[in-house]
């Protein structure tokens, strides 16, 4: 199997880290497979995709989208290094409000699956950073929002206190008043 799953201290959040083989002209890796996907339980079927660049200490997130347009993702630094947070906003989940954490890199190959039901956001460790991240419903602005970074409640450690924001990012609100109609269904 070319591409290693783990779940996270939230079980739905996996990480996926892809084999590569290199020689000398380089280094190839599968990053996605479908069928590898399906036999670890994970059945989505992307539909869009972001490519995002940004420049160091630039924070995006935290977003995700409401029913009946939610998105799971599917994330990737492809060049350069970000610090990935991922938050479990399911009503009823035991991990409500809990994130994870994960520094993805160019050079770690490190990729993160989002599932629906999560806030996700990233932070720019490096001077530059590119991330490719697959969706699995396609972007909604009307179901659009979003998660405060600085939520205290939420604990997360982000690398800087003074992140480079959108007007819109530095406006949302904190968990507790974000609007949020995902409802936690059972074990991870």
């Amino acid at each position: 199997m070319p591409l290693n799953f783990k779940k996270q201290d939230i079980p739905d959040v996996v990480l996926i880290v892809p084999e590569t083989y290199g020689d000398e002209r380089g280094s190839f890796a599968e990053v996605f497979k479908s069928s590898e996907f399906k036999q670890f339980g994970i059945n989505e079927r992307f539909v869009q995709v972001n490519h995002s660049w940004s420049k160091k200490n630039v924070l995006r997130g935290l977003h995700y989208q409401l029913n009946p347009a939610a998105q799971g993702k599917y994330v990737r630094a492809v060049v350069g290094e970000i610090l990935d947070v991922v938050v479990d906003i399911r009503k009823g989940s035991p991990w409500y409000g809990k994130n994870v954490s994960i520094i993805l890199s160019s050079e770690n190959r490190k990729i993160i699956y989002v599932p629906e039901g999560f806030a996700h956001g990233f932070s720019v460790l490096s001077d530059t950073a590119e991330v490719i991240y697959y969706c699995t419903g396609e972007y909604a602005q009307e179901y659009d929002r979003g998660i405060v970074w600085n939520d205290s409640d939420l604990k997360i450690d982000w690398p800087a206190n003074n992140p480079i924001l959108s007007e819109k990012d530095a406006r949302l609100p904190i968990l507790k008043k974000a609007e949020n109609n995902f409802i936690y269904e059972g074990e991870g």
